[in-house]
């Protein structure tokens, strides 16, 4: 099933065309230049096919620069929230993302149950199945997988790639700090930079849980809950689970829909609603809605607005990986001849992997733009041997 990346540029404007702009010079003004895409690919290592083969997913976001580089960074911001308990989780969850809030689920009797509550109050369509409710849950409560293994998104959109959610979520994070400084430049406005930084750094935070590798190196799928991918509704309920602080679980709920407009803030409301009920409280009684239940608690800070601004990276990078896989895919085939079924199955998913994990789709997507096909053709040769 599509994620909300892929299912719709239409759920969120980005405030229009000016509020794009606006985010986009937050990004430049914080961009480091230390470590690049073509850095990056000279330090990757050059591979055999039968090699690329035999890494797994976790073993290529070891080898990339950009994808350590990425995970260290987000590390690091997380060790500047001045808030001594909320940086302990966010770096716990951050170094170990097991999904806490799976232990309320662990038969299949409660898996059953919760689908129930859903489908009744209208946050999931009665096609799930029980087993579909909730991605496979670790045993002995432990991680899926490290957040720095873990892709961006499902096997055809953003960063979908070993390490492609740090390179996100990096990127996010300086949007956000960006962000949080320009309003601090331009209208003395001093934010929350706590509420802003955990918020940002825990939107995706349960995409080690839904976006599980496969044995043939492809992300198992996700569907959808509450109108959006179920990544984003099982993070807010770790958050709430975890008993975050109210106005960062509102931030972070708010990385997929703003509260500036009723239908959207109803879609955030929808979210809050389910990802409480998965976690077993009562949203208004935790101070994530108002009163009535109808809207967030009013006044609306302006925290979560800056996390939906800069979650906004997809705005090109489902595009470019639309346009990237596919020209991958034909390289694949005419200088390695991994054609047919082999490009639907784990040859063709290791070469993809080890490419984009190393390069980042973006990374190639540029290269593309600016240089051309053959251009793209010598980088992918220089990661993995052309068989003779």
């Amino acid at each position: 099933m599509l994620t909300h990346d892929e299912k719709e540029f239409s759920r969120r404007d980005f405030l229009k065309v000016s509020a794009g702009a606006a985010a986009a010079l937050a990004m430049m003004t914080v961009m480091p230049t230390s470590t690049t895409a073509a850095k990056a690919m000279k330090k990757a290592s050059t591979i055999s096919l039968a090699d690329c083969q035999r890494l797994s997913p976790a073993d290529m976001a070891q080898k990339s620069v950009l994808v350590q580089d990425a995970y260290q960074f987000i590390l690091q911001s997380a060790k500047t929230i001045k808030d001594t308990k909320l940086r302990t989780v966010v770096i716990d969850i951050l170094t170990n993302p097991a999904p806490n809030v799976a232990q309320r689920y662990i038969s299949l009797s409660e898996r059953e149950a919760l689908r129930v509550k859903l489908i009744a109050n209208g946050l999931l369509k009665n096609t799930v199945t029980t087993d579909e409710v909730l991605p496979p849950i670790p045993a002995n409560g432990r991680k899926p997988q490290n957040f720095d293994s873990t892709p961006g998104s499902g096997y055809m959109s953003h960063h979908s790639y070993p390490g492609g959610l740090p390179v996100h979520t990096a990127l996010n994070v300086r949007s956000s700090l960006g962000l949080y400084q320009g309003y601090l430049d331009s209208n003395t406005i001093q934010l929350d930079r706590d509420v802003i930084l955990a918020g940002q750094l825990l939107h995706d935070l349960h995409k080690p849980w839904v976006f599980q590798w496969k044995e043939d190196g492809s992300s198992l799928p996700e569907y959808q809950m509450a109108g959006t991918g179920a990544h984003h509704i099982l993070g807010i309920a770790e958050s709430i689970y975890r008993d975050l602080p109210a106005k960062v679980i509102v931030a972070q709920a708010s990385a997929h829909d703003n509260a500036g407009t009723p239908d959207d803030e109803a879609k955030l409301v929808n979210y809050i609603k389910a990802a409480a009920i998965i976690a077993g409280k009562d949203p208004i009684a935790q101070g994530l809605l108002a009163d009535n239940g109808d809207t967030l608690k009013l006044p609306r800070p302006i925290e979560p607005f800056v996390v939906y601004l800069g979650d906004h990276d997809w705005i090109v990078s489902v595009p470019a990986a639309k346009w990237t896989i596919p020209l991958i895919e034909n390289i694949a085939k005419t200088d390695y001849g991994i054609s047919g079924s082999d490009s639907k199955g784990s040859l063709f998913y290791s070469f993809r992997n080890y490419i984009f994990s190393q390069a980042t789709i973006m990374g190639i997507h540029q290269i593309h733009a600016s240089q051309g096909e053959q251009a793209v053709r010598e980088v992918v040769h220089s990661m993995i041997l052309v068989p003779k």
